[in-house]
């Protein structure tokens, strides 16, 4: 990958419904070019698909939590964890506890009952989110030097 897929990476994360003409007009490059390096890009899984970015609130979740979970039984948690719509982010991790869990519901009261579904399996440690500073924040940088 050269500074030009950088900048093609780069500018997908900030706008992912940026048509290919105008991507090619900021890259100044050709169309059949630069749909060409998103093909390769593509192939090569650097980029693995294109999403929407809902709001939460919108959708009337206005709780979001990151819970460390440790499980007494990992493959019964997992297909818990898979079936649960609250847990919108699920990762196995090292240490003390087995996972980090993002979960996002409407309330307080509904995080409580979420989390009291959850004591069957384990025992967690929540964090819940008073405010968000970021989130998502682009891979691909100015200060790596490629773009």
């Amino acid at each position: 990958m050269d500074h030009i897929d950088f900048k093609i990476l780069s500018t997908l994360h900030d706008n992912a419904r940026i048509t290919i003409s105008e991507m090619s007009r900021i890259i100044a490059m050709s169309q059949p070019a630069v749909t060409e390096r998103l093909r390769k890009l593509e192939e090569q899984g650097v980029i693995t698909g294109y999403q929407a970015k809902l709001s939460p609130s919108k959708l009337g979740k206005y709780t979001t939590a990151f819970i460390l979970f440790k499980s007494n039984n990992c493959k019964e948690f997992e297909a818990f964890s898979e079936a649960a719509p609250e847990i919108v982010d699920f990762y196995r991790t090292s240490g003390e506890y087995n996972y980090l869990l993002k979960v996002v519901t409407e309330t307080s009261g509904t995080l409580e009952s979420f989390l009291e579904t959850c004591n069957t399996f384990g025992f967690s440690s929540t964090l819940v989110v008073l405010s968000t500073r970021f989130e998502d924040k682009s891979l691909v940088t100015i200060d790596d030097g490629f773009i």
